[in-house]
């Protein structure tokens, strides 16, 4: 296992396009070194990701880090295998609880509001700490965001899967003993539903509302055919106000934003961002700019001429984050929500090396890409109106 932390460790400062970017090299080897004297016994792989994964919140990046292997396919597979996971969907509240949103896998709850204080005797803000340490991300916003949504997953490998939680809760009735979920958690339900990823709502009063919670989606031509028919309804509605929500979108591929949304809403020529480093794969570092534009589609029928506002928020990253650049530097509309969270400079063009003696997985990035208008400040994308 210390093969793997030096492997990796070795992987990161030999691959990654420009370190610098979220960490030093002496801070990420300072963490590794701490790391490395834990790893003295025997582990599992549950075990040695909760080891290893340490240094994540250190790499600072949403890119950048040691994860588990198809932990979406193997959670599946653990639901439909009887194993039962934390029983509820939880958010961190601003003291660091996690506070009940609804029971695993989305379905209301009565409980939900509730903040939990402890679980199974241990209190629940250090247990959402020692979480929090294993997390990967830009910034704490963000890494609080991503593992309300995982809470399940990083519980069980930490804390494993028992059958019944004994919780302590805020307000009246506060010692509770529940049974372990069954259902599948929501991230898994969302990810693999069109209809939960996507949505359009056309309203009289002149306003719509296009939701997009992903840029990933195997059958581009159903998304293109989804988008064209909400512009098509906005267009029969004479509607003037379009809210696109991207709040909850981890990013995924350009052209479906290119093709699926900016093709109605641009108004001039636009680049996905400016200046870059990226890892060859010789090894070399190149520097370079983004040269050709992406013109807009001439004289198409659907373009929305109205007001557009991008909603953002903690969980808005990748090539979510380079859209909404697009659009504040351009002028195509005005960015909203909460910000805070990610990098305006974006890393991308993610690469995946399984760690050969635990079966972990390390990400990293092979490009960092400055956003249209050059700009760095500020550093995370943030509500606001255009630069460029």
């Amino acid at each position: 296992m210390q093969a793997d932390l030096r492997f990796a460790l070795d992987t990161i400062e030999h691959q990654h396009p420009d370190l610098g970017h979220s960490v030093t090299t002496a801070k990420l080897e300072q963490e590794g070194e701490r790391v490395r004297r834990q790893l003295d016994h025997p582990m599992d792989q549950a075990e040695a990701w909760a080891t290893l994964a340490q240094i994540n919140p250190v790499l600072a990046d949403g890119h950048l880090f040691i994860g588990l292997p198809d932990w979406r396919g193997q959670g599946a597979e653990a639901v439909r295998q009887g194993t039962g996971f934390f029983p509820f969907e939880v958010r961190l509240d601003d003291s660091g609880y996690p506070v009940i949103a609804a029971a695993l896998g989305g379905v209301a709850t009565p409980l939900a509001g509730r903040r939990i204080l402890r679980i199974d005797g241990r209190d629940a803000r250090a247990v959402a700490r020692s979480l929090l340490a294993r997390t990967h991300g830009d910034t704490p916003a963000f890494r609080n965001a991503l593992l309300a949504q995982r809470w399940w997953l990083f519980f069980s490998k930490l804390y494993g899967t028992p059958t019944t939680y004994d919780l302590e809760l805020s307000g009246l009735g506060k010692q509770h003993h529940v049974a372990a979920g069954h259902a599948l958690p929501a991230i898994l339900q969302r990810d693999t539903d069109f209809d939960r990823l996507f949505a359009c709502r056309v309203d009289a009063d002149g306003s719509a509302q296009l939701a997009v919670a992903s840029f990933v989606w195997e059958d581009k031509e159903r998304f293109l055919r989804f988008s064209h028919d909400c512009f098509a309804r906005m267009k029969t509605a004479a509607t003037d106000r379009l809210v696109i929500d991207v709040s909850a979108n981890g990013g995924g591929n350009d052209d479906m934003w290119k093709d699926g949304i900016l093709r109605y809403i641009a108004t001039r020529p636009y680049k996905q961002g400016s200046t870059y480093l990226k890892r060859e794969r010789t090894g070399a570092v190149t520097a370079g700019t983004i040269e050709t534009p992406t013109q807009p589609v001439p004289d198409e029928p659907l373009h929305f001429a109205g007001k557009v506002t991008v909603l953002i928020g903690p969980l808005t990253y990748s090539s979510a984050v380079l859209f909404s650049n697009v659009v504040r530097d351009y002028g195509f509309g005005t960015l909203a929500g909460t910000g805070g969270a990610a990098r305006t400079r974006q890393s991308g063009g993610v690469q995946s090396v399984k760690l050969p003696n635990t079966g972990l997985v390390l990400s990293y990035p092979r490009f960092v890409l400055d956003p249209p208008s050059g700009a760095r400040n500020p550093t995370y994308l943030q509500p606001g109106t255009h630069t460029q």
